[in-house]
């Protein structure tokens, strides 16, 4: 971690800060929901200073208790009642807009990679296009809400476009963490992410943006704004 710089480490802690008001407008400023996050988020922060994350000598690997517990909550929204009914009251408008936090995170990654952290795989240099996404955000919104040029179906159809980003950056971030079931970059894996506050990205911010494109096509699915 000495090699990254400390303006990389302000700038991710800053989108970190970005992303959970941007999650706190969405929510309609529900602060108990928040206030799980960032209780979670300060869980996963102590446990990413112990080096926690980082042995990988263990089963199953740690790296499941990184990024698992946001996608099995985000799953349990959708097959609960309860959760069903909080995703539906999520607000759209901020549903689109949050989704500018991945130009940072690109930013970062690239930043990390050059530290030699991550793989080139993982940035927008090699096959992680999702800044598509974060630069695409606020000229949908704008166009979409604001100038109303754009309706719902294309809404939609940009979700779906980011969500396939979304997926496929996860993906090569999966296969090429150090764990029995790596597949890309032996010469590079992903452990960047297993650093404090780097932890944050898959515990914290993955799973709000994830969920934040999961409602959103919900949403829009269903009719409802």
């Amino acid at each position: 971690m000495e090699s990254v710089s400390f303006f990389t480490i302000i700038m991710f802690v800053l989108t970190v800060i970005a992303t959970l008001w941007l999650f706190y407008k969405t929510t309609n400023k529900n602060m108990k929901t928040v206030s799980a996050v960032l209780i979670w988020a300060i869980a996963v922060g102590v446990l990413g200073l112990s080096g926690f994350y980082q042995k990988i000598d263990t089963f199953p690997p740690r790296f499941v208790f990184l990024i698992g517990p946001g996608f099995v909550v985000v799953l349990l929204l959708f097959l609960t009642k309860r959760g069903r009914q909080f995703m539906d009251s999520l607000n759209l408008k901020w549903l689109t807009i949050l989704h500018v936090v991945r130009v940072p995170v690109e930013i970062v990654l690239h930043a990390v990679f050059l530290s030699g952290l991550i793989p080139v795989y993982m940035t927008f240099e090699g096959y992680n296009f999702d800044i598509i996404s974060g630069i695409t955000a606020p000229l949908v919104y704008y166009w979409v809400f604001k100038k109303k040029k754009l309706g719902n179906r294309f809404l939609l159809f940009w979700n779906f476009v980011c969500l396939a980003l979304l997926i496929n950056i996860l993906t090569i971030a999966i296969l090429s963490a150090q764990t029995p079931f790596q597949q890309l970059a032996f010469d590079q894996p992903n452990i960047g992410v297993t650093y404090f506050p780097f932890v944050w990205l898959p515990a914290v911010i993955v799973p709000i943006v994830l969920l934040s494109q999961l409602a959103a096509i919900r949403k829009l699915l269903l009719g409802s704004q």
